[in-house]
């Protein structure tokens, strides 16, 4: 049964009052603070401004920010093989409001060079969004026209055969690294800061094998370049008559999914918001119009499938970079 004002002695009043006054009394922005997001998110992209990755991590920004309502602004900073924007987002408050992609070279790098995180302690992995498909191409006016031509020419040749690639530690040099030992030749490591760099380098001449992602198709159609071959474990469909490196004889295969990252120790329902925001844009026709002109297919992954292949990665790269004798010294 309600108590009657008349019921209630001074001090019950006075609190009641109070609670009821409370809210009234409060800045307009304190119950706007508690909804996220409420202003804009920067999502660093480790790549050059214009190569495919920049090109996807662009739409992928749009579409989220049509998901959140709110800007989802994309800032370039590459170098060291893509982990720059770990090193940046780590030291960042976890609110959800600086996040980064995190491609496959994370996991790797760590490994063989000292780095200001530990990508499974100091990241949230948030969502695993896509993949990239790499490949080995030449220019068309190389001595060699296919794979086995080109180990031949290498062997025939011994060090006297560079390729470009995107960065040190990441996937496209250590896949050839490791085809290169199967196959029993040596070949020159030439590392440029991403696609944007890379493509204009071979195209340009300055190196006649690169080892990088599809964004070369363009150029392979027109009859500047030639695929060797895909480093997938199936045939890429938009180049189906283009073996891949394990069907033509060397076991090594490379297919690098990645997502979206944010510091460490944020909030459960932030990194929810977040996680459905992005995993939305896969939904996205223009988005998915944006990874078909780059060749990128989708692979999802939510938050805890994702943290786990974290986990695993982290491991198995540590045993990849030894094994290659890349490991950093203690």
């Amino acid at each position: 049964m309600p108590i009657r004002p008349d019921q209630l002695n001074r001090r019950q009043v006075l609190t009641a009052a109070a609670a009821v006054a409370a809210p009234a009394l409060l800045p307009s922005g304190a119950f706007a603070q508690d909804k996220f997001p409420s202003r804009a998110i920067t999502l660093i992209a480790p790549w050059p401004a214009g190569g495919a990755s920049d090109g996807v991590m662009r739409a992928i920004a749009e579409s989220a920010s049509r998901q959140l309502g709110v800007p989802v602004v994309v800032e370039n900073k590459p170098g060291v093989g893509g982990t720059l924007g770990a090193s940046a987002m780590v030291g960042a408050k976890p609110d959800g409001y600086t996040l980064t992609q995190l491609p496959l070279g994370i996991y790797r790098l760590p490994h063989m060079q000292k780095m200001n995180f530990d990508p499974v302690k100091d990241i949230t992995h948030v969502v695993c969004l896509v993949g990239y498909t790499f490949a080995l191409a030449c220019t068309a006016d190389a001595p060699f026209k296919t794979i086995q031509e080109m180990v031949a020419y290498a062997k025939a040749n011994p060090g006297k055969l560079e390729y470009g690639h995107t960065g040190t530690g990441t996937t496209p040099h250590l896949a050839i690294e490791e085809f290169s030992e199967k196959a029993g030749i040596q070949l020159n490591p030439i590392p440029y800061k991403g696609s944007a760099e890379l493509v204009p380098a071979i195209l340009g001449g300055h190196i006649r094998v690169m080892s990088g992602t599809l964004d070369v198709a363009p150029h392979v159609q027109s009859g500047k370049l030639r695929l060797l071959a895909t480093l997938g474990s199936q045939r890429n469909k938009a180049f189906p008559n283009v073996p891949t490196v394990k069907e033509s004889g060397w076991d090594t295969i490379s297919e690098s999914p990645f997502g979206i990252g944010a510091p460490a120790g944020m909030d459960p329902g932030v990194t929810k918001v977040l996680h459905d925001a992005f995993k939305k844009t896969l939904e996205d026709p223009k988005l998915l119009e944006t990874l078909d002109r780059f060749y990128m297919p989708t692979i999802y992954m939510s938050t805890a499938e994702y943290t786990a292949y974290a986990e695993r990665t982290f491991k198995a790269e540590k045993a990849t970079v030894e094994k290659l004798g890349l490991a950093k010294k203690s």
